[in-house]
């Protein structure tokens, strides 16, 4: 068997949740692989709503078993609250033995967060969008040999090496000024590190072989997009980790010949959340409409998406870096009232015309070359199969697959796992 991957080919908040929620009964390991609590994946089943920050988006099926990755980086008071959450509606996955973490996970602490809002805050107009969660100060002490990870809390010095790093990070927080008060999160997070121990710990590489090796199904579950790579986004308008199939490998601890399908999401349009470029946005009223219809603000931190129409160059690349088998098209009923509708097709770049993402966009930026569609100008949220499917959608499908070389094999209409058509 192999294990295959659902990511995000955009910017991020593509509908990766919903998609891996309606997948999850055919697989039997959902695996989270890099990323942290700057997700927020969005599902919406039986007239309830709930948003996943650091679980996989397999755990409301009671089959699947749902692993948080090593690649993966964790806030133990915000996955504390996320399970109290479920289980406060009715979800356990905890006591029904449906969650594992990865040893090798590292932990996000409080004084992660204070250096995060810091040098956000110190730079000025060339903010990057944090989150502020303390992601990529976490990822910096992983990479830096600093960092604490799950195993060592169960581990009899674990006391020590929290205070060692602490002391660490109030050492670098004290050139930005005066240290604000933590105390209460200090508190909060060391309960939750009790907490932590209640779930199993598992060595992840070990886990997602073995249910290889015996025959069993894994899905691979990316959080935010392709574009937001740390390597091949748009830096340093990045996330701090490896989105893209690359990172599965890395973040769960299997070679490169064990990846099977590689699915990719990716809105009707296009969106993007904080600072970096956007070379198709709509800073206008069509924008607007775009974003009250969409209703594109964040999942986790409720901040208004820029949005703009598809960028072609730009999903063209994101299928290149990840190999991408199958695409799945999100959100078409966003698109559902507009007579028109545009697709980038190329872009005129210091005098000439190209189909690609160059190195540099973001001191020069990039001139889209729109191609106009016609809209269906039809609900589509009622619909339920691919018959039903309207002739100038149906057209919009067809002219992306032939652009992109892929194919379209599903089709969100509505937000809810009902709305979902295989094609």
């Amino acid at each position: 068997m192999q294990v295959d991957v659902l990511l995000g080919l955009q910017w991020g908040d593509e509908g990766k949740g919903k998609i891996v929620d309606v997948f999850c009964p055919k697989y039997d390991l959902i695996a989270r692989f890099q990323g942290g609590p700057n997700a927020g994946h969005t599902l919406e089943f039986d007239n309830k709503k709930f948003v996943l920050n650091t679980i996989p988006s397999g755990i409301f099926n009671e089959d699947t078993l749902n692993l948080i990755g090593n690649g993966v980086v964790i806030d133990p008071i915000i996955l504390k609250r996320e399970l109290d959450n479920l289980k406060a509606a009715g979800f356990d996955p905890v006591g029904k033995g449906k969650l594992v973490l990865a040893r090798k996970a590292h932990l996000i602490l409080p004084t992660h967060q204070l250096l995060d809002a810091a040098s956000e805050s110190n730079m000025g107009a060339g903010k990057i969008g944090s989150t502020l969660k303390g992601i990529g100060p976490t990822y910096m002490d992983k990479t830096g040999r600093n960092g604490l990870r799950v195993g060592d809390t169960t581990l009899s010095d674990f006391n020590e090496r929290y205070e060692k790093l602490k002391q660490k990070h109030l050492s670098m927080l004290s050139h930005y000024g005066e240290i604000p008060d933590f105390a209460e999160k200090e508190q909060a997070f060391l309960a939750a590190i009790e907490f932590l121990k209640t779930i199993p710990h598992v060595d992840s590489e070990h886990l997602v072989n073995e249910y290889l090796k015996e025959g069993k199904r894994v899905l691979a579950e990316g959080a935010q997009g392709t574009l937001l790579d740390v390597d091949f986004g748009s830096y340093p308008f990045v996330t701090s980790s490896n989105t893209t199939t690359a990172g599965a490998c890395t973040g769960l601890g299997i070679a490169p010949n064990k990846i099977g399908e590689v699915f990719g999401i990716f809105k009707a349009y296009a969106t993007r959340v904080g600072g970096g470029p956007f070379p198709t946005e709509l800073d206008n009223e069509t924008g607007e409409q775009l974003r009250q219809l969409g209703h594109e603000f964040g999942a986790t931190t409720g901040r208004a998406r820029r949005t703009g129409w598809i960028d072609l160059p730009a999903l063209k690349y994101a299928i290149m870096i990840n190999g991408v088998t199958e695409l799945i098209m999100m959100k078409a009923d966003v698109l559902d009232t507009f007579e028109k509708i545009y697709v980038c097709t190329h872009y005129n770049y210091q005098g000439e015309q190209i189909d690609y993402m160059p190195y540099e966009i973001i001191t020069n930026k990039p001139e889209p070359v729109l191609k106009e569609i016609e809209g269906w100008n039809q609900d589509l949220t009622g619909i339920r199969s691919k018959d039903e499917i309207p002739a100038a959608l149906q057209n919009y499908i067809d002219y992306l697959e032939q652009e992109l070389n892929v194919p379209i094999k599903y089709l969100s209409v509505g937000p809810d796992r009902t709305q979902t058509i295989e094609l």
